[in-house]
């Protein structure tokens, strides 16, 4: 609530700058007096919005105990101004859910997780205002399995929905690393969650997918060169269905559908 106490309060400083002189004291900064001091906007909204998306955002309700928020940043080096971000969205969701938030920030190796561990402070002189501390998930703290029989067992005892999902986002979480064809070689199930990353999965899907269409086009070529009264030897047969190029068969198919004898099928263009 604005007031005539709470404007007093704060527009002293604006206007004589030198009675923050105590404070500038107690921090071991020089005097304001030799400072130059510039009074800015004290409007903290955001006229222009600026794209702010944290990786992951969680809203916890235990059984017991207060609900709060988990906020995941997936961090694979030490990049600059993270840590202002991170305190950003801290203080945003804090404010927004009015809850208190949990950082959790997940590396892959050991610098960056002890760079990522901070704390990132808002620091003058020797005060600090504001310190953000995120909890690191990384190599110090999560056990690295080398151990392929371990591995196997874990995904047995998952339903094969839930199997094939935590096969296929490791996959795609080793990207081009030669692990990646390692893990390959285990993977035996059909079906994708990560469509248009070319998973093992997703391959043997599309694979199989063109796989019945090959064989639809086979049909009807066969079909309509039956009805048309155009025989078909045995050896011809085995050439149109061990075909599996859509283009050629589809090639084949408007063929049939003019031709006199099955050799028209195969003429050059």
């Amino acid at each position: 609530m604005v007031t005539s106490t709470h404007e007093t309060s704060h527009r002293i400083f604006q206007d004589h700058p030198e009675v923050l002189t105590p404070a500038f004291e107690a921090l071991g900064l020089p005097p304001p007096a030799k400072a130059i001091i510039e009074a800015l906007t004290p409007d903290a909204t955001e006229i222009k919005p600026l794209e702010r998306r944290v990786d992951t955002v969680l809203k916890v309700e235990p059984s017991e105990g207060d609900s709060f928020l988990i906020a995941v940043e997936a961090q694979t080096a030490r990049t600059r101004g993270k840590g202002s971000s991170w305190s950003y969205y801290v203080a945003y969701l804090s404010a927004k859910f009015d809850l208190p938030v949990l950082l959790v920030a997940v590396c892959r190796d050991r610098p960056t997780a002890s760079w990522a561990a901070g704390p990132f402070e808002c620091r003058v002189g020797s005060w600090t205002t504001q310190a953000t501390r995120p909890f690191v998930l990384g190599p110090d703290n999560v056990p690295l399995i080398t151990d392929e029989g371990m591995v196997a067992r874990g995904m047995r005892s998952f339903d094969k929905a839930t199997a094939k999902y935590w096969c296929e986002w490791l996959e795609v979480g080793l990207e081009d690393t030669p692990v990646r064809d390692t893990w390959r070689e285990l993977e035996k199930m059909v079906g994708t969650y990560f469509p248009g990353r070319g998973t093992l999965f997703e391959e043997t899907y599309l694979e199989g997918k063109a796989k019945g269409r090959a064989e639809d086009r086979t049909a009807l070529i066969l079909r309509v060169l039956e009805k048309r009264g155009i025989p078909v030897p045995e050896e011809t047969r085995d050439r149109i269905t061990s075909c599996t190029d859509l283009d050629t068969l589809t090639l084949w198919f408007d063929r049939s559908l003019t031709a006199t004898t099955v050799e028209d099928l195969f003429a050059e263009d």
